[in-house]
């Protein structure tokens, strides 16, 4: 979870820059041009802006991983073939398939709100108290579970 951590807030810069020019009305010719403007109009700290929900989100997002991997484990059938023999190892990692895809699955639809709140911020930038009491008053509860129609997948 601490490199986790530390890669989230090494990262911000350029999570904040390719989420600003995926912005339609953004007139940025790329990464570095985005990076620039944030930089010269907001200094330093606002190529870090969102780095709060970033952060906030990496432990609850393996702890559910790891709860969901763990009870996939349980619930799915053992291989039938003994270990050597043919088809074993392609059943343990069918079933390793499996439950990676529900852990992550599990893992961005439980965060998926600070996703919404960070690229909020990124927008506006407004504080993360400000963004969510917007969001909060503008779409009600319903935007906890915006884009999660294509978010997990």
């Amino acid at each position: 979870v601490g490199i986790s951590t530390l890669v989230q807030v090494v990262n911000q810069p350029i999570v904040r820059g390719t989420i600003t020019i995926q912005d339609p009305s953004s007139r940025h010719a790329g990464l570095v041009a985005a990076l620039r403007h944030i930089h010269a109009t907001r200094g330093v700290s606002g190529l870090w802006h969102g780095t709060v929900p970033a952060v906030a989100k990496t432990v609850p997002k393996y702890v559910v991983a790891i709860w969901v991997k763990d009870a996939m484990q349980e619930l799915l059938p053992k291989p039938t073939a003994p270990p050597g023999a043919p088809g074993h190892r392609s059943q343990v990692l069918q079933a390793s398939a499996v439950k990676s895809i529900a852990a992550g699955v599990a893992g961005a639809a439980l965060t998926n709100p600070l996703d919404v709140i960070r690229n909020e911020m990124f927008k506006t930038d407004e504080a993360l108290g400000e963004t969510t009491r917007r969001l909060l008053r503008r779409e009600g509860a319903s935007f906890l579970w915006r884009g999660m129609g294509r978010h997990p997948l």
